[in-house]
């Protein structure tokens, strides 16, 4: 199993909720100190070699128009992190093609940035999420075509190599598609994606071959997705897999770690409008069914309102001494069918960089031993077996 740490580089330092509308789209940007804004990406980015050090992978993401997430160009980030860093995987999830006007720039942007790396790019493609539709002007009713497209356009940008040719879509028409420089990583980087609960989209994923990411859902739910994985999972000769990302945090006793979980439990509490959550078309009916009858369908209303213990139980939570969590993670593993990266929030909020490299430094040198041995999935074995197969 593979770790990675993850911040959404918050700017949390705004009036109070009861002093502000929303956390997100419509909040004034006058708010934001640019002296102290430098401060935090440095901190950041410090944080992330440092993970890159302590042996773990690195992931980063992209919104915009949030506080909740000041990395509004995470390929920038990356490509810092691409020069900065010497062994971690890094991954970007990620991409909002759906929102950016040219898929071919974003498959640009990883081809040159995978060479930096020396070949360790991790790629996410994304919808966007809900409240950037406003923003970016998009179409909600077509950002899932659109995601799909933009990947089977970057997919051929990375992958055909004999000169230049042209793409003709639904939203992009394209001439004269040949990309200097192609990735270091042949035949091109995984891709990832996540941000869509949706049947066939998740079937589409794993019969894609991609990898599916799935972020603060309670269990039953990730089980459900999950095994919907793998039942439809064909390779594509590019290792697969599943993801999953709780909250975490480690520290000597359980009462220190669930006092800095609850710190990094600010990111559930956030602020916005209901109008901003579901702008028509976005979701399908089953999805708003469920929503109106209430059931958790990740970060709802009324899994936000559940307490730390709660959140702990489902898994959306994982926090204790190293021990303790070894065994969290375990019980997640067998509780979902298993899976293949263990994506880790590890700061939010007020949550500072002294205790969250020292909770960094434990999970590393205490918890990933532990873990890191667990079984692939279903999906990933099979895949080895066809592997093995056509040696």
């Amino acid at each position: 199993m593979d770790a990675w740490h993850f911040t959404e580089m918050p700017y949390p330092y705004i009036p109070p909720h009861d002093q502000i509308d929303s956390m997100r789209v419509t909040l004034p940007n006058k708010l934001f100190d640019p002296k102290l804004g430098h401060e935090l990406y440095n901190r950041y980015l410090d944080e992330y070699v440092i993970a890159d050090e302590l042996g773990l992978n690195i992931m980063v993401n992209e919104h915009h128009s949030s506080v909740v997430c000041v990395n509004a160009a995470a390929p920038l980030s990356l490509a810092i992190l691409a020069r900065q860093t010497k062994n971690a995987r890094l991954l970007i999830l990620g991409n909002p093609v759906a929102n950016r006007d040219d898929p071919i720039r974003i498959a640009e942007e990883m081809a040159m940035i995978d060479c930096i790396s020396g070949g360790r790019v991790e790629c996410g493609m994304v919808r966007g999420v809900t409240y950037e539709v406003f923003a970016s002007n998009a179409n909600p009713t077509q950002t899932n075509e659109r995601l799909w497209e933009g990947i089977d356009m970057v997919t051929r940008a990375w992958t055909e190599h004999e000169g230049a040719f042209s793409y003709e879509g639904k939203f992009w028409h394209k001439r004269a598609i040949n990309i200097w420089p192609r990735p270091y990583q042949q035949p091109r980087p995984r891709i990832w994606i996540t941000g869509t609960n949706d049947k066939e989209n998740i079937k589409k994923v794993a019969r894609e071959g991609h990898v599916f990411a799935t972020f603060l859902s309670p269990y039953e739910n990730v089980r459900k997705i999950f095994d919907l994985y793998r039942e439809n999972y064909v390779s594509n000769g590019l290792p697969g897999g599943m993801a999953f990302m709780p909250l975490v945090y480690t520290a000597d006793t359980d009462e220190e770690a669930l006092k800095g979980a609850d710190e990094i439990a600010w990111y559930l509490r956030t602020k916005s409008p209901a109008q901003f959550r579901n702008p028509p078309g976005y979701v399908g009916l089953e999805f708003n069914v469920n929503a109106l009858k209430g059931t958790f369908t990740g970060r709802t209303d009324a899994i936000r309102a559940q307490g730390l213990e709660y959140l702990r139980e489902q898994g959306v939570i994982i926090a204790g001494t190293p021990d303790s969590v070894i065994k969290q993670i375990k019980r997640l593993y067998d509780l979902v069918g298993g899976f293949d990266h263990f994506l880790m929030m590890q700061q939010a909020g007020f949550l500072d960089h002294k205790r969250t490299v020292a909770s960094m430094t434990k999970f590393a040198k205490e918890v990933y031993p532990a873990i890191r041995e667990l079984p692939s999935s279903h999906c990933a074995r099979m895949q080895s077996a066809v592997q093995a197969a056509a040696q």
